[in-house]
C-alpha cells in the first residue's frame, strides 16, 4: 500500500484548524495523520466510534477488516452503520459514512475473515493495528501477529456495562499473552450477544482506542502501553492496572512458543474447553430433527442452557417441548436435577450451539448416555423452524 500525499491542500488546513492549532499536533502533526495507515480489526460496536474518529482527524489510510453483514440487533451500538445498511457487507457501510465524512481518507476494505494465514499479509500494509473484535480467536491472532510484525496493538473490548482498553505489542512494552497467556475456561465469559452491552459502552471504549491511535502516531510522551484501563460505566468509574512484560509470556517472552501462526479456532476450543478433542462424541442434533421428534410426541428432554434474561427474549416455547433451565455456570452444582432424566435423550440447546456443546460434554463425562447438542442452537431455529423467534 503506498503512502497517501503528505502534503496539506487548503481543504484540509481549513478542515483540520482546531488541531492545526494545537501547538501538540501543528502542520507537521496533521501531515503525519495523512501518513498513517491503520487497519481497524472490525466493523462493529468498537469499530465504529474508532473508525469514525480516526477518519474525522485525517489518517490517511484507513483499512477496516470485517466479513460479516449488518444486522437489526447491530444498530443498537453499532453506529456507523443505519437502518437501510441491514443486510449490507459492513466494509461496504462503513466505506460509504466514512467517506461521506471525510473524502480525503482512502479506506481500504478487507472483507474477508481474518485467519493465521493472512493476518500477517494484511498488516503489513499498516503502522497500528486497532483491535475491536469480540472473540477470542480473534484477539489472540491479532495480538500474536502483532508480535511477529512488531506492530502496535491498540485494544478495547467490551462486555454488558464494563470495558477495557490498553495499547499492547509495543517496544519494551507487553502484549495481551503478557496479561491472559491463554483463553478462559469455557462458558467463564459470554460474548456481547449473550451477556448484552450497554449501546454506548462500546462508543466510550472505542473513542479511548481511536486517542490512543492518534496519540502513537503523534508522539505523545504518555500512551496506555503498561497499563490497562478498567471502565465501569453503569458506575461511571476507571481504574487502571500496571501492566509488565512477562519473562514466560509465550508470545514476547524469553523462550517464545507462539511462532508460526497457529489455527486460533481450534487452540481456543481445545483450551476453553477439554476435553473438546471428543467433541465429536456427541452427536449433533439439527432443528429440523427436533422440531420432528417434538411434533412425533417423542420422549425427548430440550436442557436450555442460556442465562434467564435470554428466556425473555426468544424460547422454543411455542413447539411445546419438555424443557429444563439450567444456565451452563449452574450447571456443575445443579446437574443433579437432571438425573430423573437420565433414561431420555437430552437435547442440549444454547443460542448459538457453543455452550449446550460445553453442556453436552459434562454431561456425557458424568455418565449422561442419551446427550445430543442441538446444532445451530435457537439462531438455527428461528432461521430454519420459525422465523417469528427473535434472534439476539
Amino acid at each position: 500500500m503506498a503512502p497517501t500525499s503528505t502534503d496539506l491542500t487548503s481543504q484540509e488546513l481549513a478542515r483540520y484548524a482546531r488541531h492545526l492549532s494545537l501547538a501538540e499536533v501543528g502542520v507537521d502533526g496533521q501531515r503525519k495523520l495523512k501518513r498513517a495507515r491503520v487497519l481497524c480489526v472490525g466493523a462493529g460496536g468498537l469499530g465504529s466510534p474508532l473508525a469514525l474518529y480516526l477518519a474525522a482527524a485525517g489518517v490517511g489510510a484507513l483499512g477496516i477488516a470485517d466479513f460479516d453483514v449488518v444486522e437489526e440487533s447491530n444498530l443498537q451500538r453499532q453506529v456507523l452503520h443505519s437502518t437501510a445498511d441491514v443486510g449490507r457487507a459492513k466494509v461496504d457501510s462503513a466505506e460509504e459514512r466514512l467517506t461521506g465524512l471525510n473524502p480525503h481518507v482512502r479506506v481500504v476494505k478487507h472483507s474477508v475473515r481474518l485467519t493465521s494465514e493472512n493476518a500477517l499479509e494484511i498488516f503489513r500494509g499498516y503502522d497500528i493495528i486497532a483491535d475491536g473484535s469480540d472473540n477470542f480467536p480473534t484477539r489472540y491472532l491479532v495480538n500474536d501477529a502483532c508480535v511477529l510484525s512488531g506492530k502496535p496493538n491498540v485494544f478495547g473490548a467490551v462486555s454488558r456495562f464494563e470495558g477495557q482498553a490498553s495499547v499492547f505489542c509495543a517496544k519494551d512494552g507487553p502484549c495481551y499473552r503478557c496479561l491472559f497467556p491463554d483463553p478462559p475456561p469455557s462458558g467463564a465469559v459470554q460474548n456481547c450477544a449473550e451477556a448484552g452491552v450497554l449501546g454506548v459502552l462500546p462508543g466510550l471504549v472505542g473513542v479511548i482506542q481511536a486517542t490512543e491511535v492518534l496519540k502513537l502516531i503523534l508522539g505523545a510522551p504518555r500512551s496506555l502501553i503498561g497499563r490497562l484501563l478498567l471502565i465501569d460505566a453503569w458506575a461511571m468509574t476507571f481504574r487502571e492496572v500496571k501492566l509488565k512484560k512477562s519473562k514466560n509470556c509465550p508470545a514476547c517472552g524469553e523462550h517464545k512458543t507462539i511462532s508460526p501462526l497457529a489455527d486460533y479456532d481450534q487452540i481456543c476450543n481445545l483450551i476453553c474447553n477439554p476435553g473438546a478433542e471428543q467433541s465429536m462424541a456427541v452427536p449433533q442434533m439439527q432443528v429440523e430433527e427436533l422440531k420432528r421428534r417434538i411434533d412425533a410426541g417423542e420422549d425427548v428432554v430440550v436442557v436450555d442452557v442460556r442465562e434467564p434474561h435470554e428466556l425473555e427474549i426468544a424460547s422454543l416455547k411455542k413447539a411445546k417441548p419438555d424443557v429444563k433451565h439450567i444456565p451452563l455456570g449452574d450447571l456443575p452444582r445443579r446437574m443433579h436435577e437432571l438425573d430423573e432424566f437420565r433414561d431420555r435423550e437430552l437435547v442440549c440447546q444454547c443460542r448459538s450451539g457453543v455452550r449446550s456443546q460445553s453442556a453436552a460434554l459434562q454431561l456425557q463425562a458424568a455418565g449422561f448416555s442419551k446427550v445430543h447438542n442441538l446444532a445451530g442452537g435457537i439462531l438455527a431455529w428461528s432461521d430454519r423452524i420459525d422465523p417469528g423467534v427473535p434472534k439476539y
